[in-house]
C-alpha cells in the first residue's frame, strides 16, 4: 500500500473544494514537457469522471510526441486564446497549478494568475514553491507530478472508477520525468504505482515507442551532427557540453520536442558525470535555453541556479541565458570550474 501524501483533513478539503466548484481551470508551466501534460490530462479525466468539466490550459506550445494522449485536444494554449482563458480565469472559482513551484514558470499566464479570485491548488515536485495556494502538496523527493496526481487519486479512493483516459497520461509523465525509469526512480512505490496503472490496460511498450521513438529523419540527423560536430567533452573534469545554433536547428527543421533525450546521450561516455545542452531561442536573439544531466549525487539543480537563472532536480535541471551563443559557452566553462571538486571527485 501507499503511504498518504494528504492529511485526512487536506483530504477532506481537496474533494470540498473540488465538489463546490463551479469552474476550475487547470493549468501547467511554459514549454509543456510529459509530466506537465501527463498530469494535466490525468487530473482533467479524474475531475470529469467527478461531473466537473476543467478547462485544460498550458501557456504554449507541447511537443508533437504527445499529440497522442487522449483527450489533448481539449488542451488550451494561451498565447493562442489569451482572452478566453483570461476571462475564464477572473470567474474561476478553483485552479489547479500543476508541475512549477512558482507562477513565474508560466511566464505569460503569470499576472492574471496572480490576479485570479480562484483558490489554488499546488501539486508539484520542485524545491521551494511560493504560489500562494490553499492546499499546496509539494513533494520534491517524488519521481514526477504525475505520481503525485496518482497518490492523491489513490488516497481518494477514486482510482478503481477510472480507466485508460487517466492511466495512460499518467504513466507517460512518470516514464518522461525519470528518463524511462532511469533516474529518480528507486522508490518501490513507484513500481507498485505502475502495476496499477497496467491493470487499467494500457500498452506501456507503445507509449514509450510513441515517446521516444516518434521522431523525423531530421532530427536523427542532428542527433548524428551534435554528437559529431557540436560536441565537448572536458575529460579532466567528466562534463561535456554541446550548442545547437538558430543555424542548426533551421538546417535540420527543428521542431519543439526534437531535442528531448538529447543531454542525456554524453553520459554514455564511461566516467562521465555532467552533461549540458545549450539551444539558442527559434525566436528570440540573445537566448539561450540551458538543459542539464547528471549522475550520482552531482547537483546540477545547484549548478543551474548559479550561473544558468534556473533550478529543477539533483540530475535533471534547466534554465537559460541571456546572451549570445558565445556568452553561454563561456558561462558553462565557468560553472565546471567552479564544480570542479565535485566533478573531479
Amino acid at each position: 500500500m501507499l503511504n498518504n501524501i494528504m492529511t485526512d483533513g487536506e483530504c477532506t478539503m481537496l474533494r470540498s473544494l473540488i465538489d463546490t466548484a463551479e469552474s476550475i481551470v487547470v493549468c501547467c508551466h511554459t514549454n509543456p514537457d510529459g509530466d506537465a501534460i501527463g498530469s494535466m490530462l490525468g487530473l482533467g479525466n479524474v475531475l470529469h469522471e467527478l461531473g466537473k468539466e476543467p478547462l485544460l490550459v498550458a501557456p504554449d506550445q507541447y511537443p508533437d510526441y504527445l499529440h497522442w494522449l487522449p483527450n489533448q485536444e481539449k488542451i488550451v494554449r494561451y498565447d493562442k486564446r489569451k482572452d478566453f482563458v483570461d476571462t475564464v480565469l477572473k470567474i474561476a472559482d478553483l485552479v489547479f497549478c500543476l508541475d512549477f513551484n512558482t507562477l513565474s514558470r508560466t511566464e505569460g499566464m503569470e499576472q492574471v494568475l496572480a490576479e485570479s479570485p480562484a483558490k489554488k491548488i499546488l501539486i508539484d515536485h520542485h524545491l521551494n514553491p511560493d504560489v500562494d495556494a490553499v492546499l499546496s502538496f509539494s513533494f520534491p523527493e517524488a519521481s514526477s507530478t504525475c505520481e503525485l496526481v496518482f497518490r492523491m487519486v489513490w488516497q481518494m479512493g477514486l482510482f478503481e472508477q477510472l480507466g485508460k483516459h487517466f492511466a495512460g497520461p499518467i504513466y507517460c509523465g512518470m516514464m518522461t520525468d525519470t528518463g524511462g525509469f532511469t533516474f529518480n526512480s528507486n522508490d518501490p512505490d513507484i513500481f507498485f504505482i505502475i502495476s496499477q496503472l497496467l491493470t487499467k490496460r494500457i500498452n506501456k511498450d507503445k507509449i514509450f515507442r510513441n515517446v521516444y521513438h516518434n521522431y523525423s529523419e531530421h532530427r536523427l540527423r542532428m542527433v548524428g551532427h551534435v554528437l559529431c560536430n557540436c560536441l565537448v567533452v572536458d575529460e579532466s573534469h567528466h562534463a561535456a557540453y554541446y550548442t545547437l545554433t538558430r543555424q542548426d536547428l533551421k538546417r535540420f527543421k527543428f521542431m519543439k520536442g526534437d531535442a528531448e533525450g538529447l543531454v542525456n546521450m554524453p553520459l554514455q561516455i564511461k566516467g562521465l558525470k555532467l552533461s549540458i545542452s545549450l539551444r539558442e531561442d527559434t525566436e528570440r536573439d540573445n537566448l539561450v535555453w540551458v538543459s542539464l544531466r547528471s549522475v550520482d549525487d552531482f547537483p546540477c539543480n545547484k549548478m543551474a541556479e548559479q550561473f544558468f537563472n534556473g533550478g529543477g532536480h539533483l540530475n535533471a535541471s534547466g534554465g537559460r541565458v541571456h546572451g549570445t551563443m558565445d556568452d553561454a559557452v563561456s558561462t558553462v566553462c565557468q560553472a565546471i570550474k567552479a564544480f570542479e571538486s565535485l566533478l573531479i571527485k
